[in-house]
């Protein structure tokens, strides 16, 4: 299957899984969900080419153990970046910008988190980028860890499963085999729609945050001056 890369071909969801196969889906579902470092990598579409392939054969394991497997790197990478996260603690702030490391995402995935709370580890699985922060987010905030665990369960099955059989299903469309290309195109490009959104939304609070500048119309009333006196006037 021939797909259309949007970037570099080793972020390319056929080539990594022709490649590395089902160990490197694993492995990247795992990064992606919860180490510093797996912020950029293709998590939504990866999942959808891998159910894919299932489907057609070219991937040759049952539906059920690929689910399984990538329900359980997913779980796992949560609870490592909880665990960074919890180790960390607020000096993760402070870390200064690098090509890998931008604070920015770091601040975007606490106010995610603040804004939903518990519920963000569930819906941050569908959001690129955020989905890696927010687990660390939790354990840099100290989050009851039962209620993390319970969330990072359900977040990492809707999202594992839930893409991967979405994939599987639409890869017995016959329409989706002669637009594969297309089809994976739309994927990425949803995903990176609430970004976007989240960006405009930043954007748009920045400027109504900034001080409004007075008018230039505005000037200091000016003071009447003193009567001249005449050269007869009286002392």
């Amino acid at each position: 299957m021939n797909t259309l890369a949007l970037g570099p071909q080793w972020l390319d969801p056929d080539y990594l899984i022709a490649t590395f196969g089902l160990i490197g889906v694993l492995v990247i579902v795992f990064a992606e969900s919860g180490l510093l470092i797996g912020f950029f990598l293709p998590g939504d579409s990866l999942l959808f080419t891998t159910g894919l392939l299932v489907t057609t054969n070219k991937l040759d394991r049952p539906l059920w153990l690929v689910c399984s497997l990538i329900v359980l790197a997913a779980v796992l990478g949560d609870q490592a970046g909880y665990l960074f996260g919890r180790k960390v603690g607020p000096s993760l702030f402070k870390r200064p910008d690098s090509r890998l490391f931008k604070q920015e995402n770091v601040e975007k995935a606490h106010e995610f988190f603040e804004k939903h709370g518990p519920k963000s580890l569930i819906l941050a699985r569908f959001v690129p980028i955020v989905r890696t922060f927010t687990p660390i987010i939790a354990g840099v905030s100290r989050m009851n860890y039962r209620s993390f665990i319970t969330f990072n369960l359900i977040g990492g099955a809707l999202w594992g499963a839930g893409v991967t059989l979405l994939g599987a299903s639409l890869g017995k469309v016959e329409f989706v085999h002669q637009h594969i290309e297309l089809i994976l195109v739309a994927i990425v490009l949803i995903s990176v729609v609430p970004i976007a959104i989240e960006f405009l939304r930043a954007r748009s609070k920045a400027k109504k945050d900034q001080p409004t500048p007075p008018h230039s119309t505005d000037r200091p009333h000016a003071t009447p001056a003193e009567p001249r006196r005449g050269r007869h006037a009286k002392r």
